[in-house]
């Protein structure tokens, strides 16, 4: 009795080659693809991207962030630099990273920080330092846009809020 032996099937083939490659695109953040202005960027959009779990950025935000966070600390770019080789490396869970580099005691524990506080709270520096470079359009606004709209004015004349009520 002859055995029969099927034949691959190159349209079946080239089927799931597709399905696997879109799934495996899928998985990467769209954020590393975009179009950067300066070459010193990409490992903070990046991070950025991984950090806040979002597939595409402002990229015009993101230049204005990336600056004010290196006029804050000049050593900031190979700092983003070396905590990014250091996730991919290692393959670290972005939700286990700060808690690895705090029991670490990394010297990188605070870039993930700062980068999450220049998005979230558009805010870059600490203390006298400190500048809003963003409102409305810093992360913690655009996550609860659909419900609630973030005035872009104080409601009373300036200064009325540092006044206390009668």
């Amino acid at each position: 009795m002859e055995q029969v032996v099927d034949q691959p099937n190159a349209a079946r083939r080239l089927l799931l080659f597709g399905l696997v490659s879109a799934y495996t695109a899928s998985l990467i953040p769209w954020a590393l693809a975009q179009e950067v202005t300066e070459a010193d960027t990409a490992p903070f959009v990046a991070l950025s991207a991984i950090l806040a779990g979002r597939q595409s950025l402002d990229s015009v935000q993101a230049l204005r962030l990336y600056k004010a966070l290196v006029a804050d600390d000049p050593g900031f770019p190979a700092a983003a630099k070396a905590l990014l080789d250091t996730i991919e490396q290692r393959r670290i869970d972005p939700m286990q990273l700060q808690k690895t580099l705090d029991d670490e005691k990394s010297p990188l524990k605070l870039v993930p920080w700062r980068i999450m506080t220049a998005w979230y709270m558009g805010i870059v520096g600490d203390g006298a330092k400190a500048r809003c470079l963003a409102f409305e359009t810093a992360l913690n606004a655009q996550a609860v846009a659909d419900v609630l709209k973030p005035p872009t004015y104080a409601y009373g004349a300036y200064g009325s809020w540092t006044r206390k009520p009668t």
